[in-house]
């Protein structure tokens, strides 16, 4: 317990708290356009892209099995929602996850698309900590909002 000077009240200060708010905003503090936009976008588009391709290749080939299933249904969904740009941290994040669990897991399907796994996994770890861009779901959501202030009001009318 300290006093602030000229207060003379004592007050508690909670040491290595992170609230809520301050979460979302390091989450989303930036939405880019113009070039930088165009590369997250990019970048989305191709993440997304891969992971429904992939999703499509393993359900043309063999009968599923209830595991690749699950995995097919993680990556078509984590493909879908990077795409359209909504909770891009999170999920860039989720499908790291499951990319680098394929790449390193003893029964995977074929050894040889390991470094594909890899790459996809790398990709997804920079669009969590890159973010989605201006052009995204999260932008309209949670990006940074604009008011205008009417200047006129509390102001005489002229006559």
């Amino acid at each position: 317990m300290s006093k602030r000077p000229f207060e003379g009240i004592e007050y508690q200060r909670a040491a290595n708290t992170i609230e809520l708010g301050y979460i979302l905003q390091r989450l989303f503090s930036t939405f880019p356009n113009s070039w930088p936009g165009v590369g997250l976008l990019l970048l989305r588009v191709c993440l997304g892209v891969a992971l429904i391709w992939s999703v499509i290749a393993a359900l043309s080939g063999k009968p599923s099995e209830s595991n690749t299933l699950a995995q097919n249904l993680i990556a078509a969904v984590g493909g879908i929602v990077l795409l359209a740009g909504l909770w891009t941290p999170v999920m860039g994040t989720a499908v790291a996850l499951y990319e680098i669990w394929i790449a390193l897991s003893l029964h995977a399907p074929r050894r040889e698309d390991t470094w594909i796994h890899i790459f996809l996994g790398v990709l997804s770890v920079s669009l969590a900590m890159l973010g989605p861009g201006a052009w995204s779901i999260d932008a309209r959501l949670f990006g940074r909002k604009r008011f205008d202030i009417d200047r006129t009001r509390g102001r005489r009318p002229s006559l």
